[in-house]
């Protein structure tokens, strides 16, 4: 149902978990999601996404729902309409430390900058293997690659890493590897967390620029934008929205989020497969 009224919220949309299901292969968005912010955006409303991805990972059937802009790599990029507004990339000699202390460990990983995604020389086989199974002996796993995925095709392996534009360094659960030993050694010079794509293992993470986040972004956006705190909402599924949340007016949590960003949220709709953006709109009256 559209409102006639004009509404001047501004709405910060996660992406896995929240509008994309990633769960699926290949990753899709629910049809209700892609009502809920066509209608909202309809209505007068702005959206932005506001995500861990980098820009290479922000696929064309994300980028063709339609939206404001977006807040990138957990903060360290702002587009508005087209414009890159905000920049920050991590430092090139840390980015070669990591690359080098992830190689020694035997620990997959990829470098994210906004041009493209850098994997290490396993990277792709170890995806194929969680995401597919045994591509070498099994015909239904065989079959599941045939049909692709996005991220996997958007991944260049090259022995050359570039190190600089780097927005973000995510590393995979492997061989045992713990997401502790890696925070020692390296959260003074990063802002890290866990990572928020399950298939990817516990002990996996994410480092990106220390001191920017969603929410830090989000103020720098606003300001730029001259828009009052008091009209906006976010919609999130992982403890890496959790700034987000506290941030805006409303932090509105996915039925299918997990227990603790629950906690402290304005609101938990359903799930992202159960209308979860659309009914999160309709409870506020923004569609």
């Amino acid at each position: 149902m559209s409102m006639s009224m004009s509404n001047k919220s501004i709405i910060f949309l996660d992406i896995d978990g929240t509008l994309v299901n990633t769960s699926a292969n290949p990753e899709f968005i629910p049809e209700s999601a892609i009502k809920a912010v066509t209608q909202a955006r309809q209505n007068g409303c702005q959206i932005y996404l506001c995500t861990g991805r980098s820009k290479a990972e922000i696929y064309d059937f994300i980028t063709e729902v339609g939206f404001d802009g977006v807040i990138g790599a957990a903060g360290g990029f702002i587009e508005v309409q087209g414009k890159e507004i905000f920049h920050e990339t991590i430092d090139p000699g840390t980015a070669a430390a990591v690359a080098k202390y992830f190689d020694d460990h035997k620990i997959d990983f990829y470098l994210e900058s906004n041009t493209g995604l850098y994997a290490s020389r396993n990277l792709i086989p170890h995806l194929e293997w969680i995401m597919y199974g045994d591509v070498e002996h099994d015909p239904a796993a065989m079959a599941k690659k045939k049909e692709g995925s996005h991220f996997i095709n958007a991944l260049t392996v090259t022995s050359q890493m570039p190190m600089e534009d780097i927005n973000k360094i995510c590393f995979l659960e492997t061989n045992g590897s713990r997401y502790q030993d890696i925070y020692d050694a390296f959260h003074d010079k990063f802002y890290m967390v866990r990572c928020t794509v399950p298939l990817f293992g516990d002990e996996s993470g994410e480092m990106s620029v220390p001191g920017i986040n969603k929410s830090t972004s989000i103020r720098i956006l606003l300001d730029y934008l001259k828009a009052d705190i008091a009209d906006t909402y976010a919609i999130g599924d992982g403890m890496n929205d959790a700034e987000m949340l506290d941030c805006v007016n409303t932090g509105i949590a996915m039925g299918n989020a997990k227990e603790g960003l629950k906690k402290i949220a304005d609101y938990i709709t359903t799930d992202l497969m159960d209308d979860g953006i659309y009914n999160a709109f309709r409870h506020f009256g923004l569609i």
